[in-house]
């Protein structure tokens, strides 16, 4: 099989996109490709910071190659969960990258933080899926290290994948409010959080794996253990088997959505969000759901203590 750019002996196969590639021209188009999309959906500019947060795992490592390469300012930020050796082994790669590329990079322990917010203890305290306790949290220390850094974009690596099986989840449950937000930028509704980006949205996970070796990008290769079970993998493995069947089927079924779908979930504006009393973040109450988590954690350990 021959390249379709130079024709030279192609190395990688994208049956979505009808085409192959050699090394060199498939990290030209991937390259391209995030670009187009950075340009066609206005997320950043050249004169603005960007915060890049990054798991160890490969797609957020790529984006932060990508965007680095590209000759964005960026700055990476990792989230440590305290989730044993899965968690160490992410904090190396991710420090081993950003100091192979002399990247600046910050990272937060959630395991030294507050009254100790590891994702197991935060679970076991509050009987919440591991997940849950895991997404509010990251959510909450995204968006405060994004606004004290003075950072006015946070660009995650959620690829197509991630997207078609979001997608379908939310479709299916219809989740109208959560159609409504679910879009490559999410502008900000309130002066505490930043504008987010996805500039993987249209880049499949099997593109961003090669990139990943094609670059010798050195990443965390399994699933976090808490992810067994969980929801979103039986989606993304149905969305794999209608791909097998029909190449091109999940980037059709979210560029369909963005361009003529999600519009017809988009509610009338809401009631921007105000300040938690606590610790000042944007909150649809008092307090917002991170504070909220706090106090049952504390609660429910001082309970435990005094049983």
């Amino acid at each position: 099989m021959k390249c379709t750019r130079c024709r030279a002996k192609a190395e990688v196969h994208l049956r979505a996109h009808n085409a192959a590639f050699c090394r060199a021209c498939f990290v030209l188009v991937f390259r391209r490709q995030v670009e187009r999309a950075i340009a066609a959906e206005h997320m950043f500019t050249r004169e603005e910071r960007v915060l890049v947060a990054v798991s160890g795992g490969k797609d957020s490592l790529a984006l932060w190659d990508v965007l680095a390469d590209l000759g964005y300012d960026t700055t990476g930020l990792y989230v440590g969960l305290g989730i044993g050796t899965y968690s160490d082994r992410s904090h190396e790669k991710v420090v081993a990258f950003a100091r192979a590329r002399g990247l600046p990079l910050r990272v937060v322990d959630l395991d030294a933080t507050g009254p100790g917010l590891a994702v197991p203890a935060v679970a076991a305290a509050t009987r919440r899926a591991a997940c849950a306790a895991c997404g509010l949290m990251k959510r909450h220390y995204f968006d405060v290290a994004a606004f004290e850094g003075g950072f006015p974009v946070l660009a995650t690596g959620h690829n197509l994948d991630d997207e078609a099986a979001r997608l379908l989840g939310n479709v299916l449950a219809w989740r109208r409010d959560h159609l409504a937000r679910q879009q490559p930028v999410l502008p900000p509704t309130h002066p505490r959080f930043v504008r987010k980006v996805k500039p993987l949205y249209l880049v499949s996970e099997y593109e961003t794996a090669v990139y990943a070796f094609m670059r010798g990008i050195d990443y965390i290769v399994e699933e976090c253990p808490n992810a067994a079970g969980a929801t979103q993998l039986a989606y993304k493995a149905a969305l794999d088997r209608l791909e097998a069947a029909s190449p091109g089927t999940k980037l059709r079924f979210v560029k369909e959505f963005l361009r003529s779908g999600r519009q017809a979930f988009v509610a009338p504006e809401e009631q921007p969000p105000q300040a938690c009393v606590r610790c000042g973040m944007p909150s649809y109450g008092p307090t917002c759901a991170f504070c909220r988590l706090l106090d049952e954690v504390e609660r429910r350990r001082a309970a435990a203590a005094s049983a």
